[in-house]
């Protein structure tokens, strides 16, 4: 999903950036390793990268979600949000670093049934937390507690929201291309 209008901010690099922009790059590249194109075109609001940088980082450590479960909630949410650049690289992500197991990382891609029980309640309620701007029925809840996790995972998953609004409505308005790296796990909103 791409906005209507297409920002005219050109991608930056930490050997072109100004002293600001070229700070919260070289934060990102050590976070990272390299400079993602999501980045480079965030980085334009050296506000918007820092506190995704920093917002991502504490989602990833300090959760309490495992790896599996962290990008269910990114690719989830990503995937509600239609973002075509968050879902391949989530997709990559979950594949060879998080460990997600590759019958549930295609059934969250699709929008099928996952098979894990728990993760599939995981995507529900995340899902629910999107789609209802954070106002969970007391049902949901209830099914979410049920399935193991506290209120403090909620808190959690309202972190993660936030990090990947600042991403996937940025990716939308930049009409971010995909890094080569996540090329094999292209996805396409509504395919």
């Amino acid at each position: 999903m791409l906005a209507e209008h297409k920002l005219d901010l050109p991608a930056q690099s930490i050997e072109t950036a100004d002293p600001a922009r070229k700070a919260v790059l070289e934060k990102a590249f050590a976070q990272v390793g390299f400079i993602p194109n999501m980045y480079a075109l965030m980085v334009n609001s050296p506000g918007l990268l820092n506190t995704y940088l920093d917002g991502y980082a504490a989602f990833r450590k300090d959760s309490g979600f495992t790896g599996p479960e962290q990008e269910t909630v990114f690719l989830v949410i990503s995937r509600e949000n239609g973002c075509e650049y968050c879902m391949g690289a989530h997709s990559m992500i979950a594949e060879k670093m998080s460990g997600l197991a590759a019958d549930s990382l295609a059934a969250i891609r699709s929008g099928a049934p996952i098979p894990d029980a728990k993760l599939a309640a995981l995507a529900a309620f995340t899902s629910t937390m999107v789609n209802k701007r954070g106002l969970p029925s007391k049902e949901a809840v209830a099914a979410f507690h049920a399935a193991g996790y506290t209120d403090r995972h909620i808190l959690e998953i309202v972190l993660a929201l936030s990090v990947k609004t600042l991403s996937n409505y940025a990716n939308h308005l930049f009409h971010t291309q995909l890094d080569p790296m996540f090329e094999g796990h292209r996805w396409t909103c509504g395919a």
